[in-house]
């Protein structure tokens, strides 16, 4: 019996769930699938590469600033965001090059998170997607304002010419609180170090540190859409139990995988006791829980069809990746 097939009949969590990824529900997790996702990945890249080239055209060279904006966010990584807000754009029937501001913006917000977290004073991470950290290379000082920068420049994204303006205030308040949502679940990630496992407290962690940026990039690709509100809550919901699922997984990865696999430091989650899934629940129900988010995803963009099968796709490769 293959690997996958006895680990099914064995009732391995994380056999059963590389089996639910590679169907996605009943939605083949194909080679075109695939194919399209390392696409979106690959267009996200080159829009970013060209926005920054336009940028340094008219920056002055006064300080290494704009260098370290530049090494961590073309620094790869899975581009889920940009292109689940490119996807629930087109899903809602908007057209893609509408929504590419608000694809720009979102990254921009989560590559500042990163740079962040990795400070000595949030997680102190010297490895990022298998390179040294941001403040690392440029010091603390230029990573803490390349992350502000990256900030600010999310919001001027969203009122540029190329943003309608008839949606430009939905689009700039739904990123404000995406953003603020996930600022207040990392204050409550710190305060819960070395903290006893809360299981409540886990789950308003990850609600808000992850999920709701997750939740921001299907409303904007929505918005951008110009979605009816049935819509726009639709891609919300589908969002925030993707984003939920996604960060399970993470947890769930930080304690079973390796260094090398994941590009950072596996098992600091447990060395600096904080509050996980795995921790307040165990590896099984964790895996449970996960897959019940992504079944709630699922479910709620079935009124789009079989336009939202690579919505569902998205979905079940989140909980299958190893990385």
């Amino acid at each position: 019996m293959p690997d996958v097939q006895q680990g099914q009949a064995n009732g391995d969590p994380e056999a059963m769930e590389r089996s639910a990824a590679a169907h996605a529900g009943g939605v083949e997790v194909s080679d075109d699938w695939r194919a399209w996702l390392d696409g979106q990945r690959r267009r996200v890249d080159t829009e970013i590469s060209k926005h920054l080239n336009a940028l340094k055209a008219g920056m002055h060279p006064h300080s290494p600033l704009l260098e370290s904006v530049e090494y961590s966010l073309t620094d790869g990584g899975k581009r889920l965001r940009p292109v689940l807000l490119l996807e629930s754009c087109r899903v809602c029937g908007g057209a893609e090059e509408s929504a590419w501001p608000a694809a720009l913006a979102i990254e921009c917000i989560h590559t500042f998170s990163l740079i962040h977290d990795d400070l000595p004073a949030m997680d102190d991470d010297d490895l990022r997607r298998g390179r040294p950290t941001n403040h690392k290379v440029f010091g603390e000082a230029v990573a803490v304002l390349a992350g502000d920068w990256l900030v600010a420049h999310a919001f001027d994204l969203l009122s540029s010419e190329a943003v309608d303006p008839q949606v430009t205030s939905a689009l700039v308040q739904a990123l404000a609180q995406g953003s603020g949502d996930m600022i207040v679940g990392q204050g409550a990630d710190i305060a819960g170090q070395q903290q006893p496992t809360d299981p409540e407290l886990v789950q308003f962690i990850h609600r808000h540190k992850t999920a709701r940026l997750w939740e921001a990039a299907c409303k904007l690709g929505a918005l951008s859409a110009r979605a009816s509100a049935d819509e726009i809550k639709a891609m919300a919901e589908y969002g925030c139990r993707l984003g939920l699922a996604f960060q399970i997984s993470d947890d769930l990865l930080d304690r079973t995988g390796t260094t090398e696999k994941l590009g950072k430091r596996a098992g600091k989650d447990a060395d600096e006791s904080k509050q996980t899934y795995p921790a307040a629940f165990g590896i099984a129900e964790s895996h449970r829980r996960a897959r019940a988010e992504i079944e709630a995803a699922v479910a709620a963009v079935e009124r789009f069809g079989p336009n939202a099968n690579r919505l569902r796709g998205l979905a079940w490769y989140v909980i299958g990746r190893d990385r």
